[in-house]
């Protein structure tokens, strides 16, 4: 039997993060992730300047041997319609391969990580936690993403509907594909979908291509994949040969009814928690300033946890990005709601101070 003075289900920016400030504090930390690192995980991946400072990195260490795309503009608008360019003259952002960038964090943490251990049966007697029989600790951190055991525990339900699916691909481009794309290395181009339901995406990260769509609207997402490929292959925005057959994943936004972000010995971080933001659908600075959050509340709950001792955690969540629930849709016709973001699309102040600004860089944040 592993003992710990924390256990954390999940490897990803979330987990990783709350290891590293806890074990910083002096915990000694176990992460428990059924993939072995380096794993592979599709993502358009790109993390602000808020994010690099909340991490501590070190920008031209982490870029030794590893993609580190400056990002300083974006194109924008409506699949099909034009476009908005918005440099702004500095990077931004910096794009990273998701399989590099988890890999980095969960080796800086300093955890203990048993390889390809995965969580099945999670049992809490006389105040610890064991799981499957092989690990023990008083405190548990749910950092699964959108399928976390934790979370199930904790009457997770994930046919919600605030609920963001996507299909994407990332693959390595050959000289002669590189030579054709369109996209710019220095500029992602997000597309949204005629009726705002999702948005689509290319981003060139050094030498590699991420493309993906993604919408709160379960009904027909592949036939919205099949037409966004489609398009930009036709307008040679990307690789001709552009596979037809693209990962799936899931994920909450943060409007979702969650379930309990704490509860006795227990709390939920990242994307376990449902705190993607909304309009972008980003998950990596909620991970990260939620991993955070949370193991500050583990340091200063000085060894007593139940769920009285974590619940400043919430009130911290929700001081930042709301109570969550659903606002109320305005008495109009979707039709014309539509047309009139369809519309705003076009502005170049529209589209940097809200859709980039506001959604994607979130700068006021």
């Amino acid at each position: 039997m592993i003992s710990a003075d924390v256990v954390v289900v999940g490897g990803g920016p979330a987990g990783s993060t709350c290891a590293w400030r806890l074990r910083a504090a002096g915990f000694d930390v176990v992460v428990l992730d059924r993939a072995v690192f380096p794993r592979d995980k599709v993502c358009a991946g790109w993390i602000t300047p808020a994010v690099v400072d909340a991490l501590g990195l070190d920008l031209d260490e982490y870029a030794q041997g590893r993609v580190l795309q400056p990002i300083t503009r974006f194109r924008t608008g409506i699949i099909g319609g034009p476009t908005v360019d918005t440099a702004y003259g500095r990077p931004v952002s910096y794009g990273i391969l998701r399989c590099e960038f988890d890999s980095y964090l969960l080796r800086r943490s300093g955890a203990r990580v048993p390889p390809g251990m995965g969580v099945d049966r999670i049992e809490r007697v006389d105040g610890e936690w064991t799981l499957d029989g092989k690990v023990r600790a008083p405190l548990l951190v749910g950092a699964g993403g959108h399928f976390c055991p934790v979370a199930r525990d904790l009457g997770a339900r994930r046919e919600r509907t605030a609920l963001v699916v996507a299909q994407e691909i990332e693959l390595p481009l050959r000289p002669d594909q590189a030579a054709a794309v369109r996209v710019r290395a220095d500029t992602p181009e997000l597309y949204f979908c005629r009726d705002l339901k999702g948005y689509g995406w290319c981003f060139r990260k050094g030498d590699h291509l991420n493309v993906g769509l993604g919408r709160l609207d379960r009904q027909g997402l592949a036939g919205h994949v099949a037409a966004f490929r489609d398009r930009l292959i036709a307008e040679g925005r990307v690789p001709a040969d552009l596979p037809a057959r693209w990962k799936g994943h899931a994920y909450l936004l943060y409007e979702a009814r969650r379930p309990r972000l704490v509860d006795d010995g227990v709390l939920l971080v990242g994307d376990a928690a449902g705190l993607a933001y909304s309009a972008s659908g980003e998950g990596i600075r909620p991970a990260v300033e939620s991993g955070l959050l949370a193991a500050d509340t583990i340091r200063a709950a000085g060894g007593r946890y139940l769920r009285a001792d974590l619940d400043p955690y919430r009130v911290e969540i929700e001081r930042r990005l709301g109570r969550g629930a659903t606002a109320p849709r305005l008495p109009m016709p979707p039709g014309l709601v539509a047309a009139a973001g369809r519309a705003l699309f076009r502005s170049r102040r529209f589209a940097r101070r809200v859709v980039l600004d506001r959604w994607f860089l979130h700068a006021s944040a």
